[in-house]
């Protein structure tokens, strides 16, 4: 018996360490470039959301505990607090749904590991719709079973150290551009990469993020 217990825990470290050592793949290879690593870390996240667009301007702020699952949604003054594993009243649903979005833009990269439902092709070289830089296209597409996105693919241009320049949104995967963006001005938050900026071609449009606070762990 104790040489079963014994051949059981080599096999049990064997595996780990097999774990440990196990390639990142392409989804991972762009979490990590952006910091993903240090996101555990994060116990409180504070950012507003504004988008520009001619010569209209429009805001939102976010306080995220995420591992309590608690949201704080600042607009026009006014506070909304809310869990997001309870049941939800309609304007915390619909704060809900606006969260999801801004936290999409705001951290895309570590949505590629976090999200389920959802396939993705291998990256292949190709030029950027707004640079015209050859980069990395690599797309996911997320199925029917997904809350959030349900059918809708997008495409993320990374350079070579695995960071996205910009990205295209299609629609229930369509082959038409919905959206496309820069991805720019980026800043480092205690490890976490983060773009500041998205912008389309002629920079009408303009999604941006200020005051970004962190509160870690220690």
């Amino acid at each position: 018996m104790k040489v079963f217990s014994l051949l059981l825990c080599i096999l049990l470290v064997i595996s780990c360490k097999e774990e440990d050592n196990k390639p990142l793949n392409s989804l991972e290879r762009v979490a990590y470039a952006h910091g993903f690593e240090h996101w555990d870390k994060v116990d409180e996240i504070k950012f507003t959301f504004n988008v520009d667009r001619d010569t209209t301007h429009f805001e939102r702020s976010w306080e995220w505990r995420p591992k309590k699952n608690e949201v704080t949604l600042i607009k026009d003054g006014k506070r909304l607090d809310f869990n997001r594993d309870r049941i939800l009243s309609d304007a915390e649903l619909a704060a809900e749904k606006n969260f999801v979005n801004d936290v999409y833009w705001l951290l895309a990269p570590y949505k590629l590991v976090w999200d389920e439902h959802k396939t993705f092709s291998e990256p292949i070289m190709d030029l950027a719709p707004i640079s015209q830089d050859s980069l990395q296209k690599l797309t996911i597409v997320y199925d029917s079973l997904d809350v959030d996105t349900p059918g809708d693919a997008y495409d993320f241009y990374i350079d070579n150290n695995n960071m996205v320049k910009e990205w295209v949104y299609r629609e229930e995967n369509s082959t038409s551009m919905c959206m496309i963006t820069t991805w720019e001005s980026y800043k480092d938050y205690q490890g976490l990469k983060i773009a500041t900026m998205h912008q389309n071609e002629n920079g009408i449009f303009k999604l941006y993020f200020t005051g970004i606070k962190l509160s870690v762990l220690e």
